[in-house]
């Protein structure tokens, strides 16, 4: 099977704006497939649905709807596809330099500064930023050129004024590093997306990178800040939020379906990355959408 890179991705700003403000309807903008990249900062307001998160070495759950912002480069799966069923998803793109370099340096762009340095690792926004912001996104985008750019600004300020957000790559994980270094983890990072739900063993992930065992494992920790065995384990972790939020299975095929040969190691990697079992977290959910 082949292997991609992640794809550069061209982004035009809309006619008369110095940004990109973009609206799908369900279903319109199925790209959770394709991992990609571009130099320009993304703004995603996802409104309603769940589904999975791909975004550098996170990989994550989110459920009723989804508000992230990633830096420049920052390689990226699409968030919706037709099992997501969000009513709609608001795109924003803008190079860092959309309004000039010097801007930054002003004292007013402070924040809003700090906060774009933070993107590079990627944010998740909490669920009141999210219902706030989200309705601000939408107003925005049906304004007229002058108004939409003053009231993007605006947005920029209050996400950078909240500390309600996570950080989803955790330490230094930018993916904009040499190019031979986005060629072989985007080969692993695929290899992973492509046979999760199968026994994946280290000799192999080597083999694939052209590295030995103890280089390959060094690399991978120092590329991503965790070790191989843990992203896999998230990774299966995720799809198994996935299917217990959204398949009624029962928890031992959700194990299996997600990649585990073990119950009892399902369940304590799960415990692990959330908190709770997966009946107590299934339990929940299932509360909180009622």
């Amino acid at each position: 099977m082949k292997h991609s890179n992640p794809a550069f991705e061209a982004v035009k700003p809309n006619l008369g704006s110095s940004f990109t403000s973009l609206k799908f309807l369900k279903n319109e903008n199925i790209k959770s497939h394709v991992w990609h990249y571009h130099p320009e900062i993304e703004l995603i307001f996802v409104c309603g649905g769940s589904g999975k998160r791909q975004i550098g070495s996170n990989i994550s759950y989110f459920s009723d709807g989804d508000l992230v912002l990633m830096g420049t480069n920052l390689p990226h799966c699409g968030m919706t596809n037709e099992n997501t069923n969000n009513e709609y998803e608001m795109v924003i793109q803008f190079k860092p330099d959309f309004l000039g370099q010097e801007i930054w340096a002003l004292p007013e762009m402070q924040k809003i500064s700090v906060l774009l340095e933070k993107a590079k690792a990627g944010i998740v926004f909490s669920e009141k930023i999210k219902k706030q912001v989200g309705e601000k996104i939408v107003e925005m985008h049906h304004s007229d050129s002058f108004s939409k750019l003053m009231k993007f600004l605006s947005i920029l300020d209050e996400l950078a004024s909240t500390n309600e957000y996570r950080i989803l790559n955790a330490g230094k994980y930018y993916l904009q590093t040499q190019m031979e270094d986005n060629e072989r983890i985007n080969h692993i990072f695929n290899y992973v997306k492509d046979h999760f739900k199968a026994q994946i063993t280290l000799d192999e992930m080597a083999d694939l990178s052209s590295m030995k065992v103890p280089s390959f494992c060094r690399y991978f920790k120092k590329i991503t800040n965790k070790t191989f065995t843990q992203f896999v384990n998230e990774y299966r972790i995720t799809h198994s939020l996935k299917l217990l939020a959204e398949q009624p299975l029962s928890i031992t095929e959700v194990c299996f379906e997600s990649g585990f040969n073990n119950f009892s190691y399902f369940n304590k990697t799960f415990k692990e990355f959330t908190g709770k079992s997966p009946s107590q977290y299934r339990k929940e959910f299932n509360y909180l959408i009622e």
